[in-house]
């Protein structure tokens, strides 16, 4: 008995050590750099201050209509790299395509003590479009960036909104908070204390499995797109952040009969484009409740593999899905 009491004590001993020195090791060790790609993405936008901090955003003038101008909202735990794909497309289309990231997100500051919200993120993205001199949008969403956009619907039905919006269309995203299937991840993030040891331990393995597992089955990240994911997230030390960022997900359900009832209440030209093979926001709940509630909204369900992040499992889909949308309020 003596023996195996010194025996544990010992395995117990040996497993606080290794936790103290893998700890001890990732505190110290950097971020991946940046790889080309994403460096030139990062060459061709620009910062902005908000509240004192700086915030990235792409600000691209495209061959369409000048008065056609087209704001993008990101999602958790990513950045506006995310509509990289689509970029080209989109500039065909629009005059002008702006995307910011988020506080907390991508390639912008990432402040630790702040109380990261949805409002703020709104309040950020009115005082982009401000200092721009943009005075009407259309708004293409995805994920986090759709709660974005539903605070923003809400007070353009109140007649609040500081900017005139054409059209609203949204993708996979928390858009009704009852049918989130969360993940493991996130509830590890959300929860403080977890959150604590978490975001210190967190390894590129960890992320890239928990990220890549709301991707459809043949759709998943390549070894660089996820390499992105990584860079990207870790930029700033955005890991010491995750559980403050995070936190949208139980203000999606504290501000659900504001977010929810500003879809089915607007009056705006609404249109959502899902990937059916999405393990957070499942068809079976997600899609039969969404048509059910925002029965003014169009919907494209994509093919039957696509999962979370359309535009980056299936860009030309999307692209077409969504130029699809706009053409119709032309013809309407």
């Amino acid at each position: 008995m003596f023996g195996n009491q010194i025996s544990m004590s010992a395995v117990r001993s040996t497993v606080l050590a290794l936790l103290v020195g893998l700890l001890s090791v990732y505190v110290i060790y950097p971020p991946p750099d940046l790889s080309q790609r994403v460096s030139d993405w990062k060459a061709s936008g620009g910062y902005f201050t908000f509240k004192g901090f700086n915030i990235f955003y792409h600000d691209s003038q495209g061959l369409g209509p000048a008065s056609e101008v087209l704001v993008v909202f990101h999602g958790y735990p990513s950045s506006s790299y995310d509509f990289s794909k689509i970029w080209p497309n989109l500039t065909e289309k629009f005059g002008r395509v702006i995307a910011a990231d988020f506080l907390g997100y991508g390639l912008s500051d990432k402040p630790v003590q702040y109380d990261y919200s949805i409002v703020d993120q709104s309040n950020m993205v009115e005082a982009l479009l401000e200092k721009l001199g943009v005075t009407a949008v259309h708004i293409l969403a995805h994920d986090m960036g759709d709660t974005v956009g539903q605070e923003i619907i809400a007070r353009y039905n109140e007649g609040k909104a500081k900017f005139d919006i054409k059209s609203v269309c949204l993708m996979n995203g928390g858009i009704l908070p009852e049918t989130i299937n969360f993940r493991l991840g996130q509830k590890i993030l959300l929860n403080p204390y977890l959150a604590l040891v978490a975001m210190r331990l967190m390894g590129k393995l960890s992320y890239s499995r928990g990220l890549g597992e709301v991707f459809g089955p043949h759709t998943k990240p390549t070894d660089d797109e996820m390499n992105d994911q990584w860079a990207l997230m870790r930029y700033n030390d955005g890991n010491l952040v995750q559980h403050g960022v995070i936190q949208y997900l139980p203000q999606r359900f504290a501000n659900r009969e504001r977010w929810v009832p500003a879809l089915s209440n607007t009056d705006l030209p609404l249109h959502l484009i899902y990937g059916p093979a999405d393990p957070v926001n499942p068809a079976g709940t997600f899609l039969i409740k969404y048509k059910e509630l925002v029965k003014n909204s169009g919907v494209t369900e994509l093919d039957k593999d696509i999962g979370h992040y359309p535009q980056i499992e299936a860009p030309q889909k999307v692209v077409q899905a969504y130029f699809n949308f706009l053409d119709s309020l032309i013809q309407a």
